[in-house]
């Protein structure tokens, strides 16, 4: 018995030492130094047309490549087709939209069956899916049908349930007309067909497939957690995307949009969400838009024209058309951003600075004499372009434009992989503290910065395009970098999170469902919870605190993060007293620092709120790779 015990204390102590010990640590927060008020638009967000960030993620439209850019049946094409005794060919000559559109030509003499078909659809259950067809038909043309199928088959194998069968659609003789339909129920999985029958030939203008639960053409799961998002502003439509688009493109009836080759990533612009539809978005979500201008291969005539039709009274040229789309009254945006990224040689029309800077101010002269309360953003990068806008652009800009993205950790320890995007805030902040005191182009100017792109980018694309992965060694980083944010409230007027959905996004959607990243759920904890007057904090490394009053002043909010694997007994002092009870405490904790959520999975990672409070001067147990947040009552003097 003497020998067992002796081994059962040696395997307890062999096993405490494999568990971190807990720290014990001390924060000191400054009541009596305060900072600028924390602007509510470090909390924006930034959506471009790229990968599954807008068609996938916010746009509920299912079917690829709706409008025909492609050739169906050719590589690149989501679409099949198949024939029995008929002929398929693209018709040039009068295309319903775009430069081409699918024709099938079936037998002279005796009846034939075309069939054009798009697979791996995923549906959820229990849900009506609604869609339309533009159809031209000649005489001879019997049945066409509109159905799920189980596979990718001609003829088409109808899953057993009632709703998939064909919907048989009334054949109009003439010119193109709009056919709607509907599908109740469909089980999780099948192919989208068409298929015609008879003799004659058949145009398919364009197709179109949604769950029946859009809101206006936009998933409603992704708008339901955007709501939870309740970021303040959006900047659309990039990005690399904006320097070779029209904006012409994305206004009318949507099904008459032409296609586009996406000017600067993979895959087809539909033109379905366009400038109307980025407007519906914002007043959806109670959001103000912040629209980025074509300066790369577009000119000022372009600018202006997009800022009429956005802006201008209804009895202008530009508000004359707005109006004619469905929307009489103008949509007043204040943010315009003139041009994206134009120092890299990435970006469509990349110029010298000099050059950019004479187009920047021809841009804001022609914007402000239109508006003079327009807010204006020029495209800025620390360094020697920065040197130049600042002084060759001082009158033609509010707001200078700044991004970084952080990338792959490699061999970097989780509080290495955090401090990183804090870091770069900070330097970015101090070169333009810097551009303030060397420059007398700047005197009596306060040109703050807006962050318009920020984030991680590194790992594989799991969620299409440029749809990285992030875990909660990333969350942390996002809650550090608002920390250091708040530090600088002096100096960043905006942050722009890059890029919402999917695409190195806070929000990933699979065909069915949307999950929270572990960035978003940081983003939405702090926007939602976090002061707005910031306080001075000492706090030790590689632990990151940030401190800020609420907006009344009567209370105060902590935001920690730990990067570590150790849990922290965190002593919180305000000057030379206790801070008082703890009234709410909210946390984001993961077992792992490479722990995640995905849209197809049970939520691994939440916000949790604590029922529990501490009292007065006690220590606050602060979990292994966590982010914080705290309410406390403590009193503050002004």
């Amino acid at each position: 018995m003497k020998h067992t015990r002796t081994l059962l204390s040696v395997m307890i102590f062999i096993s405490l030492l494999s568990v971190p010990a807990k720290a014990q640590e001390t924060v000191v927060i400054d009541a009596s130094k305060k900072g600028e008020a924390v602007s509510p638009y470090i909390y924006g967000q930034f959506i471009e047309h790229l990968g599954r960030c807008i068609y996938g993620g916010i746009w509920a439209e299912m079917l690829e490549d709706r409008k025909f850019y492609d050739m169906p049946g050719t590589q690149g094409s989501p679409w099949s087709v198949h024939c029995l005794k008929g002929r398929f060919e693209m018709d040039a000559e009068n295309p319903f939209v775009g430069v081409h559109t699918p024709k099938f030509t079936l037998g002279d003499s005796q009846p034939s069956r075309i069939a054009l078909t798009q697979g791996n659809l995923r549906f959820k259950p229990n849900t009506k899916y609604v869609g339309h067809v533009w159809l031209k038909c000649s005489e001879g043309i019997e049945h066409i049908d509109i159905s799920l199928t189980a596979s990718n088959d001609f003829p088409a194998k109808s899953i057993s349930y009632v709703a998939s069968a064909p919907k048989s659609v009334p054949v109009k003789v003439g010119d193109y007309y709009k056919h709607e339909f509907e599908f109740e129920k469909p089980g999780t999985e099948g192919c989208f067909q068409i298929s015609v029958s008879g003799t004659g030939t058949v145009h398919i203008g364009c197709v179109s497939l949604m769950p029946g639960d859009n809101v206006q053409g936009m998933r409603a799961d992704t708008l339901a957690l955007l709501k939870e998002l309740d970021s303040p502003v959006y900047r659309w439509p990039g990005g690399n995307f904006v320097s070779g688009y029209d904006w012409n493109d994305g206004v009318g009836d949507r099904d008459r949009r032409p296609p586009r080759k996406n000017p600067a990533w993979r895959g087809i612009e539909h033109n379905d969400f366009g400038l109307d539809e980025f407007m519906l978005f914002c007043r959806l979500l109670n959001t103000a838009p912040y629209i980025a201008v074509n300066s790369g291969n577009g000119e000022v005539e372009n600018a202006l024209a997009e800022l009429e039709y956005t802006n201008g009274s209804s009895d202008s040229p530009q508000g004359k058309r707005r109006a004619a789309n469905g929307h009489a009254d103008p949509y007043g945006v204040k943010f315009w951003g003139i041009g994206n990224e134009m120092y890299g040689n990435w970006q469509i029309g990349h110029m010298p600075v000099e050059d950019y800077a004479k187009k920047n101010n021809a841009f804001a002269e022609a914007f402000r004499k239109f508006d003079p309360n327009l807010v204006l953003v020029a495209v800025g990068n620390v360094g020697k372009w920065d040197e130049v806008i600042m002084r060759k652009c001082a009158d033609h800009m509010d707001l200078i434009s700044e991004h970084f993205y952080i990338g792959d950790p490699g061999k970097r320890t989780v509080p290495e992989h955090v401090e990183n995007v804090p870091r770069t805030i900070r330097n970015i902040a101090e070169a333009h503290r810097k551009y303030r005191a060397d420059f007398p182009e700047l005197k009596g100017k306060d040109i703050r910065i807006a962050m318009d792109e920020w984030n991680y980018w590194y790992g594989p694309h799991v969620f299409g395009e440029l749809g990285t992965r992030y875990f909660v060694r990333d969350g942390l980083g996002i809650a550090a970098g608002l920390h250091e944010y708040f530090r600088n409230s002096d100096v960043y007027f905006m942050a722009n999170y890059a890029q919402t959905v999917n695409v190195i996004g806070c929000i990933k959607t699979s065909a069915t469902n949307a999950e929270w990243e572990t960035t978003g759920l940081v983003l939405k904890l702090y926007r939602r919870h976090f002061g707005t007057k910031p306080l001075e904090v000492a706090s030790p490394q590689p632990l990151d605190v940030a401190a800020a009053l609420t907006e009344d002043g009567k209370f105060m909010t902590i935001g920690i993060v730990n990067p570590t694997e150790k849990e922290v007994d965190l002593t919180i002092k305000c000057g030379d007293a206790a801070v008082g009870e703890i009234l709410q405490r909210f946390e984001i904790v993961g077992k792992s620092p490479l722990d995640f959520n995905d849209p197809d999975q049970p939520r691994k990672i939440d916000i949790v709120e604590s029922k529990t409070t501490t009292a007065p001067g006690q220590p606050v147990t602060v979990p292994a790779y966590s982010v914080t947040l705290l309410k406390t009552a403590v009193a503050v003097p002004d």
